[in-house]
C-alpha cells in the first residue's frame, strides 16, 4: 500500500468521528522561522495573507504575539460551524489588529475532501482564506450532490489511480464552475486538480498532525504551539485568546 493509500484509508477510518472526537493536550515547540519584517495595508492584517512552512496559510502578522492553528477538513461540519460562528469575530477581533495570527493547516479524512481542499488552495495565499469560507458556506450543496450519484459510478471512481479521481469528484460536486466563479482560472483549476506535488504536500500535513501534536478530530487547534483540549467551537475559543493576550 503507497503513502497516499494509506493516509487515505486512515483518514476515512476517523471521519466518522474526527469532528467532535475528544480532544487531548499536548505541547510542542512552534515552528521555527525567520522573523519577517510587513506592515499591514491601511492598519488591516486580515489583508496579509502568507504560505506557512508547515504547508498552511497564514492570515495576519507574522510577528503576533499569538499565533493560532487550525487544524480543520472542508468536509466536516462542525469546521464549517466553526467558519460560520467564528471566523468573523476572530479576523475583526483579533486578527486585524495584528494582535492574533490565524493560520489555517488542512486535515484532509477521505478523497472528497482533498478535492476540496486542492481547489481551496489553487490560487495560493491570495485567495485561500475566502475561498475556505465559500466552500464551508456551500458544504451542505456540494457534498450533498455526491448522495445523487449512482453507487455503481461511486464505485468505478475509487477504483481510479488518485490523479483521475480528484478532477472526477471535483466535477461531480460543481467545482469547477464554483472556482472560476471565485477567480480562479479553469485552466489553473484543472492544473490544481491534477497536482501530486500538492497531493503529497496535503498527505504529509497530515502525517506531520498526527505524528507531531497527536490531533484527534477536527478542528482542532494549537496557541503559541501547545494543542488546545477541547476547543472545537468559537464559544471555547474566545476565551482563551483573550487570556493568551
Amino acid at each position: 500500500m503507497n503513502k497516499l493509500s494509506f493516509v487515505l484509508a486512515v483518514t476515512t477510518v476517523m471521519a466518522a468521528g474526527a469532528c467532535d472526537a475528544k480532544k487531548s493536550h499536548m505541547t510542542a515547540k512552534p515552528t521555527a522561522g525567520a522573523v519577517i519584517a510587513m506592515t499591514a495595508p491601511h492598519g488591516d492584517w486580515s489583508q496579509v495573507t502568507t504560505a506557512s512552512p508547515a504547508g498552511g496559510f497564514i492570515m495576519g502578522n507574522p510577528n503576533a504575539k499569538v499565533k493560532l492553528v487550525e487544524f480543520g477538513s472542508l468536509t466536516c461540519p462542525h469546521c464549517a460551524e466553526f467558519d460560520k460562528v467564528g471566523a468573523k469575530p476572530l479576523i475583526d477581533g483579533y486578527v486585524k489588529t495584528g494582535k492574533v495570527s490565524w493560520e489555517y493547516r488542512n486535515f484532509v479524512r477521505d478523497p472528497y475532501d482533498i478535492t476540496a481542499s486542492l481547489i481551496a488552495r489553487c490560487n495560493g495565499p491570495k485567495s485561500f482564506f475566502g475561498l475556505i469560507h465559500a466552500i464551508y458556506a456551500a458544504q451542505s450543496s456540494w457534498y450533498g450532490k455526491l448522495q445523487t450519484v449512482p453507487q455503481a459510478q461511486m464505485d468505478a471512481i475509487a477504483a481510479m489511480p488518485p490523479a483521475r479521481q480528484f478532477p472526477v469528484l471535483a466535477k461531480l460536486m460543481g467545482f469547477p464552475q464554483f472556482a472560476t466563479m471565485r477567480g480562479v482560472p479553469i485552466a489553473k483549476v484543472n492544473a490544481c486538480l491534477t497536482n501530486q506535488v500538492e497531493v503529497s504536500k496535503l498527505v504529509q500535513m497530515n502525517s506531520d498532525a498526527v505524528s507531531d501534536f497527536n490531533i484527534p478530530g477536527t478542528p482542532s487547534f494549537l496557541l503559541n504551539g501547545s494543542l488546545l483540549p477541547q476547543t472545537a467551537t468559537w464559544e471555547a475559543l474566545a476565551p482563551k485568546l483573550k487570556a493568551a493576550l
